[in-house]
């Protein structure tokens, strides 16, 4: 009796391959399809945050190139100051926004016509203060640059319009 009570007392609880079969079901495959459950449950939550709602367009967002090339007719006659100042410059000028001096004020002009003409040129262009840079936008410095003229002579100022360098060609013929 001592021999039958001391054989089960080093048994383990699993006696055939069934238990075996039951107990590694049990113990691996189980808590492996309850993760794969889980990790499916918190994935399907909906998502918040910006471009969600436009698959297409966040993932177009993020694969967008670093540069572009913008072609423009190169022989386009160029644009006075007035035009460049109604296209460009007159939203924040012709009521002072943000206090941009405004159109036709001398008072307003005063202390940034101190400054000379390329310094009011090179702050059109990079941008000063509230006003972002213009450079690079529908018109070109040259342009941008008579814009300043033309809002700075309204000023006080007596600056005249820039013109185009001379091509060499031009130099030779006159």
């Amino acid at each position: 009796m001592s021999d039958k009570h001391h054989e089960e007392a080093h048994t383990g609880p699993i006696k055939n391959p069934k238990q075996l079969l039951i107990t590694v079901l049990l113990a691996f495959i189980l808590p492996v399809i309850l993760i794969i459950g889980l990790v499916t449950f918190v994935g399907s939550a909906p998502k918040t945050g910006a471009g969600v709602g436009m698959q297409e367009l966040a993932q177009a967002q993020r694969l967008q190139k670093v540069g572009s090339v913008e072609i423009r007719d190169a022989n386009r006659p160029l644009r006075g100051g007035e035009d460049v100042y109604k296209g460009q410059c007159a939203a924040c000028h012709a009521t002072g926004v943000s206090g941009a001096p405004k159109f036709g004020a001398a008072g307003d002009w005063g202390p940034r016509l101190a400054q000379g003409f390329d310094a009011l040129v090179h702050s059109a262009l990079k941008g000063k203060g509230a006003m972002a840079p213009q450079g690079g936008g529908d018109f070109n410095d040259l342009e941008i640059a008579r814009g300043v003229a033309f809002m700075a002579n309204a000023g006080g100022a007596n600056f005249p319009e820039p013109q185009p360098a001379a091509q060499e060609g031009d130099a030779a013929a006159k």
